[in-house]
């Protein structure tokens, strides 16, 4: 099974580490399209109007200024880089969880996709954000990821926990692709779940990458696992969409 996250917006710059090698990310052939938007990206936050440019508030003017020189400052393991929810909720990394880490990718408007174990640099960027020559990065990835991603990941499961943003950017194919989605439930009526949601998602791959078990490889195996820890519904692949985990909270 390979599971897929989000990226966070928040990021922790490293205090030491490698500096930014293209070539060493999973994935390398996409090392010249990553190159692309890096470049573009530091010009477009060298300019005088990069906060409004990137759709950032002027408390992120540090952030910014650092995406100009993400080629010179130390890089840190991108399951170390990333913070925020969903990373918070994955809970400890036990060594079966570390182990498992290789089954793990993150999606990302600057990488476009990266293992979580690849050294990366705390950057400022969104997939839905628009940069010259490139238009909305989450459509400009699109057509780049997917001949890579389709041969990379043929025949797996994937558990995909990211947002509707970034599984633009790459949906997977429909037949082997899980979204997981969050509600609660109250007196019989659904709420559909967003900032708890990425909690929730955060909890349940954590839940994966410890369990004594066996990552999951179908469908059932993984709505056996999701069981173990919340309940759950399952609504099979249906005419080019993908398969849905629902996860149900107590309201």
């Amino acid at each position: 099974m390979i599971i897929l996250l989000p990226p966070s917006e928040g990021k922790t710059p490293a205090a030491t580490g490698p500096l930014l090698d293209l070539d060493a990310l999973s994935l390398p052939e996409l090392a010249a399209a990553r190159a692309e938007v890096l470049d573009s990206l530091a010009e477009v936050s060298a300019g005088e109007d990069a906060l409004e440019r990137l759709g950032l508030g002027a408390s992120l003017a540090a952030d910014v200024a650092r995406n100009t020189r993400l080629t010179e400052i130390p890089c840190a393991p991108a399951i170390e880089t990333y913070t925020g929810v969903l990373y918070g909720a994955l809970g400890r990394l036990t060594p079966t969880a570390r182990r498992r880490l290789d089954r793990v990718r993150v999606s990302s408007a600057l990488f476009g996709i990266v293992g979580a174990l690849d050294p990366i640099p705390a950057y400022r960027l969104s997939m839905k954000t628009r940069l010259d020559g490139h238009g909305v990065l989450s459509t400009w990835w699109r057509p780049r990821l997917a001949p890579v991603l389709d041969a990379e990941f043929a025949g797996e499961l994937i558990l995909d926990c990211r947002s509707a943003e970034y599984r633009k950017s790459w949906p997977g194919p429909s037949g082997s692709t899980v979204v997981v989605d969050v509600h609660t439930e109250k007196d019989g009526v659904r709420t559909v779940v967003s900032h708890n949601a990425k909690h929730t998602r955060g909890e349940l791959v954590g839940h994966l990458l410890r369990s004594r078990a066996e990552l999951p490889t179908d469908f059932r195996g993984l709505v056996r696992a999701a069981k173990r820890r919340y309940d759950v519904e399952f609504a099979p692949p249906h005419r080019g969409r993908p398969a849905v985990l629902d996860i149900i909270l107590p309201g």
